[in-house]
């Protein structure tokens, strides 16, 4: 007869892959968090513009603030997450999440709407890179990460569209208040979770120093130029504001290239400007947020200012997308680990700029829904498979001691691209569209206009991305 440990016990490698495959469930989840609130708001525009008062030209800040506030602060949460603890910026980034969720849904002026938006940036910029350099020090390089990354990426890129089938729902069925409230039990069960699955932070190596002077410097140019990148379309790049901003950008990070060859602990190593898969890598991601992040936004605008639909339409519309990318993503891990990073992103970035151009044929402003479904398909594969393949080359020969650090760069790459993106395609769809003085059915077909311009600009975008990636690998073969 078998004794009672015998019956009981559990081989401690088993216990081990529950143990890491229950925190990578954790971690995936906690980027959903992040990545669906980028987009959670879009649906929900029109009625917060209406009940807070937002004019038509400042209205895409509820959307712009969150990508400031990230873009400028994401290498300083990389760096923070080597140093002070992983776990620890984690938790601290949910926090910052769930505060200011609430502070968003309670706004009744623009002002302290976009103090939320901006709060939860923040808890973004420490989140995000957290988690990827955890993913990164818990599963070895190969197919383990690559494994790994796939679950973390397929979160990540179904996130982004979630968020406009959330919103969608959430706007519809309990107003748009709902779209920062539900962000609040969402993080707060990731940080019981995290204190739950992820061992505390080791102490912090005696030698390490934080770099103050780089910190500051690097966030502050990145959070002026994700300004400048974002206001300069609207408010024009000779403005004085947007001018200074520029002006300033450049200086600090004139001064952030002198402070980081000066130290002996840098913000950002040097070698890792050496690692040609993280230089293409950043490189992809600004390119990927601008283009494959920004087309959720035009979708979400044409289907309910070009085809009238209402915000839980909107947001069911946006199912078929959501499991496509998340299969994409999900496949593009073990597709990776047969075929190698430079083929699969390669043929995931051909697919994306070949869906991109069927949508723009498809969308005219009497079309239908099923004409959008090839290009649907054939952009959210791409959007899915290049979101992971782009962090596993990120990860890619780095030190475990500077995962985080190298998280911080690729997702600093991430919000800019998100930043500059969106300015610059809004802009190009405003001034196609030229609707001023129309109404009724001329502005519809107008706003479509643009809308078509738009994509066909993205489309370019990422054909443009491919362009780039292979001439990389062909230097590097």
């Amino acid at each position: 007869m078998l004794s009672e440990p015998e019956l009981t016990s559990v081989p401690p490698t088993v216990a081990r892959y529950d143990r890491r495959g229950a925190r990578l469930a954790l971690l995936a989840f906690a980027m959903l968090i992040v990545s669906l609130d980028q987009y959670i708001v879009v649906v929900a525009l029109p009625e917060i513009g209406r009940d807070l008062g937002y004019s038509a030209q400042t209205l895409q800040a509820v959307i712009s603030t969150y990508a400031i506030a990230s873009g400028g602060f994401l290498l300083f949460g990389g760096r923070a997450a080597d140093l002070l603890g992983r776990r620890r910026m984690l938790v601290t980034g949910l926090v910052l999440y769930a505060v200011a969720s609430v502070l968003g849904g309670l706004a009744t002026v623009p002002f302290l709407q976009l103090s939320g938006r901006t709060l939860q940036g923040l808890g973004g910029a420490l989140v995000f890179p957290s988690t990827l350099a955890i993913v990164n020090t818990t599963f070895a390089e190969g197919r383990d990460r690559n494994r790994a990354l796939s679950v973390w990426g397929g979160a990540g890129a179904a996130g982004l569209v979630v968020g406009v089938l959330l919103g969608g729902v959430l706007t519809q069925g309990f107003g748009w208040r709902a779209v920062f409230f539900v962000n609040v039990p969402l993080a707060g069960f990731a940080v019981v979770a995290a204190f739950a699955l992820i061992g505390a932070d080791r102490p912090r190596e005696g030698r390490r120093r934080f770099d103050s002077a780089g910190t500051l410097s690097a966030t502050g140019a990145m959070t002026l130029l994700a300004f400048a990148l974002v206001r300069g379309p609207d408010a024009g790049w000779g403005s004085p504001g947007i001018v200074a901003a520029l002006v300033a950008g450049v200086v600090l990070l004139g001064a952030f290239a002198v402070i980081e060859r000066r130290t002996a602990d840098p913000l950002l190593p040097r070698h890792l400007l050496t690692n040609p898969s993280l230089v293409l890598a950043l490189v992809v991601v600004f390119m990927f947020t601008a283009t494959f992040g920004s087309l959720l936004y035009f979708m979400s605008i044409w289907l309910q200012d070009v085809r009238g639909y209402d915000a839980l339409a909107t947001g069911l519309s946006f199912l078929l997308p959501t499991a496509v990318v998340v299969s994409g993503s999900v496949l593009a891990g073990p597709v990776v680990t047969r075929i190698g990073v430079r083929r699969a992103l390669l043929g995931a970035l051909a697919v994306g700029a070949l869906g991109a151009c069927l949508l723009g044929l498809a969308l005219t402003p009497d079309g239908s829904y099923a004409s959008l479904v090839p290009g649907l398909i054939a952009v959210s594969v791409g959007d899915g498979m290049v979101f992971t393949a782009m962090y596993i080359a990120a990860a890619t020969r780095v030190p475990d001691r500077h995962q985080g650090v190298a998280s911080g760069i690729v997702t600093t790459g991430s919000g800019m691209g998100a930043a500059a993106g969106l300015a610059v395609l809004v802009l190009i769809a405003n001034t196609t569209a030229d609707a001023r003085g129309l109404d009724g059915d001329a502005l519809r077909i107008a706003t479509g206009g643009g809308i078509r311009v738009a994509v066909f600009v993205i489309a370019a975008g990422i054909g443009t991305t491919f362009l780039i990636a292979l001439a990389s690998f062909r230097r590097g073969s």
